[in-house]
């Protein structure tokens, strides 16, 4: 190690982040203390919940702070340890920021097994991305066989494990994304019984389509004028999910459901979620998701881009124009 490369908060962004909300700097090399251990960062998650954090806002999370390593999950090699938990070559998935290297006391780290697993798939389906999914469409969402789920963001880390779990539960997955490759991969690639286009024409029509007796579930990860658009076709005794809203999170302004009255007419719920909230449940959900992969039966998708930490801006910004596929993942190049 010679040196640790970081991206730091500069600014808050205003709309979509760019460049200048960021710095690059450079630290020495970091040594743990008793009790430490040091991660070198392999991969880094991109997620749009990144964009929240930015805010100086009351969230469920504190912000980052200007001038702090910007806050992110990532899995790493040990390489250093005065931990009697961790020893050097163990691999590790944590918040270990957007830097080479990251100091850590142990809390919140989870090792992992690079034998059981690509890496990177520890921060898709078998990470925070995985657990969004299955959380979210079971504990809330709650389907049961035979109902219709529609997620957004289909084509998405979080909406393509969606309509996967619901599949797999025996419920009839609906996806809406956006261009035709897309709409194609998701009910070609992941088995969804259909998707909609949301950028070809009218979504309420083609739900009414592929959804003829109503949307049982929802799970929204985008927000307006999508989530109005599904609430005008839910069924009654819907359950609404508000995972995120991707499409609302660089606008001045946040525009809420104008149709949100459907949700007494159809006497039914619309509940948000945080994940962190089934923490001691993790490893229950890990081990089911690990089964469907082993038989085949669920796809973990991670559109992984490799370069230097120095490139996370850019990389940032292809989650937000809605350039990637499955889990944005950042390969951290060490010279």
């Amino acid at each position: 190690m010679t040196g640790n490369r970081q991206v730091r908060l500069a600014a808050r962004p205003q709309g979509l982040p760019t460049e200048a909300d960021f710095d690059v700097t450079e630290a020495p090399a970091p040594e743990p203390a008793d009790g430490q251990l040091v991660v070198q960062v392999r991969f880094i998650s991109l997620d749009p919940a990144m964009r929240g954090w930015m805010n100086d806002a009351p969230s469920y999370i504190p912000p980052v702070r200007i001038g702090e390593v910007m806050r992110a999950g990532a899995v790493g090699r040990v390489v250093a340890s005065r931990h009697p938990d961790y020893a050097e070559g163990d691999h590790v998935s944590g918040a270990l920021g957007v830097q080479q290297y990251a100091v850590s006391d142990g809390s919140g780290l989870i090792k992992v097994d690079p034998e059981a697993a690509a890496l990177p798939v520890y921060l898709g389906a078998l990470g925070m991305t995985g657990m969004t999914a299955y959380f979210g469409l079971l504990e809330i969402g709650r389907p049961e066989p035979g109902q219709t789920v529609v997620v957004s963001g289909a084509a998405g880390a979080v909406g393509s494990a969606v309509g996967q779990i619901a599949k797999l539960k025996g419920c009839r997955a609906v996806g809406i994304a956006g261009g035709e490759d897309k709409v194609r991969f998701v009910v070609e690639e992941l088995g969804f019984d259909a998707c909609i286009d949301y950028k070809a024409g009218d979504v309420r029509a083609a739900l009414r389509e592929h959804a003829p007796d109503g949307v049982d579930v929802y799970f929204d990860n985008v927000g307006n004028p999508i989530l109005d658009a599904v609430l005008t076709h839910i069924a009654r005794g819907a359950r609404v999910v508000i995972c995120g809203a991707i499409a609302q999170y660089n606008a001045d302004t946040v525009e809420g459901p104008s149709n949100y009255l459907q949700l007494l007419v159809r006497r039914s719920t619309m509940q948000g979620f945080v994940v962190f909230d089934y923490a001691d449940r993790y490893a229950q959900a890990a081990r089911e998701i690990a089964g469907w992969m082993a038989d085949g039966r669920f796809t973990s998708l991670q559109d992984i881009v490799c370069g230097s930490v120095d490139t996370f801006p850019q990389v940032l910004q292809q989650l937000f124009d809605g350039d990637n596929v499955g889990k944005l993942v950042l390969e951290v190049q060490h010279v």
